[in-house]
């Protein structure tokens, strides 16, 4: 191994442990963009090669910023805690109703908004939730974060991950549900019984019965009618294969205007409470696995997939959990990018490519910094007070990554 290519692992491996661990507790994108930074500075990466490594994510940032305008816009203007009050009501005095009443609405939307959408639009309800009930949060806010996580590949919009592993190319729809409808039921199913089995004594017992429902101000109606446009905006850019970045971009735009028109208010206001630092994390993100790529690894990828295809049951098994593995390393972003390049040049058998998107969709549930949704999630949770440790979540993580893994892959070898 030359010295160059040491040099960009041992940056790439510094970035992301900074990511992971946040020394002196600053935000993961001073990690990820500092990594990125090293890297032009030495001239480890061409800055040709690093601009068009940027430019890549630009779906993604779009969808990001769109998304998080959307959540903003509801957050200020009481959607949450109108949709709290309804949850408390609906779960009649159980916590563990509630939790499952969480649990199946993060299902929702994740499958009709994304598993971003779940972490920035749905988390903060959640809070409003617990606060009004009076329920321990932590079981309903890691019911958001792993949902988000395990129903995120019952369609292709259901996670930005989905285009990125099959190079801008979603395969129809039919096709799609065909192989991925048991095991997103698998995944969904298993991870909801183990969240239950692990915070069984935190939902033992009673919440608050019936809580007053806060009117929902024309604002609030206003942002709560833009998402759910925003939900049929996308189904209907999936459908005719258009990207989703420029669409929820601007609807998150033109949601944050109106509402804050129909507020008196102005949308500076609003978009000062966005957590824009997740947009420069995934941008350097993007760059440090470009570097990576460039010193030969997704080769070695490819040449291992090409050889691994003659017994393809047995290779889809192993390759979406090394993958699924992988993606807690690296977050899932990455590491679907240089999965993606890998099979464009090895052409795997489709079930190996499916394999690969569970992997790349399910795994991160094992660690805080896996996927972008989860890292988002974090951001939502720490700006109402509640953190999560690296450790704490590892826990939750071993109980229900594994055995959701294992049985949505071995749904999907089944169905051929």
């Amino acid at each position: 191994m030359s010295s160059a290519t040491g040099a960009i692992w041992a940056i790439a491996s510094l970035s992301t442990a900074g990511v992971i661990a946040r020394p002196m507790r600053w935000p993961e994108w001073i990690w990820a963009v500092s990594g990125a930074a090293l890297l032009l500075v030495t001239g480890l990466m061409p800055l040709a090669a690093a601009g068009s490594a940027v430019v890549k994510g630009l779906d993604v940032y779009l969808f990001l910023t769109g998304m998080m305008l959307l959540s903003e816009a509801a957050r200020q203007h009481g959607v949450f805690d109108w949709i709290a009050a309804a949850a408390v009501n609906h779960a009649r005095a159980s916590r563990a109703r509630l939790f499952t009443l969480v649990y199946v609405t993060g299902a929702g939307v994740t499958v009709f908004l994304s598993n971003d959408a779940t972490a920035v639009v749905l988390t903060p309800a959640v809070f409003a939730v617990a606060r009004q009930a009076r329920a321990e949060p932590l079981p309903l806010l890691f019911a958001c974060a792993l949902i988000a996580n395990a129903a995120s590949f019952v369609l292709p919009i259901s996670n930005p991950a989905n285009l990125v592993l099959y190079g801008g190319h979603m395969p129809p729809l039919g096709p799609w549900l065909a192989a991925f409808a048991l095991p997103s039921i698998a995944a969904i199913g298993a991870t909801y019984v183990a969240l239950r089995w692990y915070f069984r004594r935190d939902l033992a017992g009673q919440c608050a019965t019936v809580v007053e429902r806060p009117a929902l101000s024309r604002a609030g109606q206003a942002a709560l009618l833009a998402i759910v446009l925003t939900a049929g905006v996308l189904i209907a850019a999936s459908a005719f294969d258009r990207p989703l970045g420029l669409p929820t971009a601007l609807a998150g735009l033109a949601c944050a205007i109106g509402v804050s028109l129909q507020a008196r208010q102005s949308p500076l206001g609003l978009a000062r409470h966005v957590a824009w630092g997740v947009l420069p994390l995934v941008a350097g993100l993007f760059l440090v696995v470009e570097a990576v790529a460039r010193t030969g690894a997704i080769g070695a990828v490819a040449n291992m997939l090409a050889q691994a295809s003659a017994h393809p049951a047995s290779a889809a098994l192993a390759s979406g959990t090394v993958l699924a593995l992988v993606s807690n390393i690296m977050n899932n972003l990455p590491a679907g990018l240089v999965a993606a390049s890998a099979v464009a040049l090895a052409h795997p058998p489709r079930v190996i490519v499916d394999a690969l998107l569970i992997g790349v969709d399910l795994g991160p549930n094992l660690s805080i910094t896996g996927s972008l949704a989860t890292i988002l999630w974090l951001q939502v949770i720490r700006r109402e007070g509640e953190d999560v440790g690296f450790a704490t979540f590892l826990k939750v993580g071993l109980v229900a990554m594994p055995p959701a893994l294992l049985l949505a892959l071995l749904c999907r070898i089944i169905a051929g």
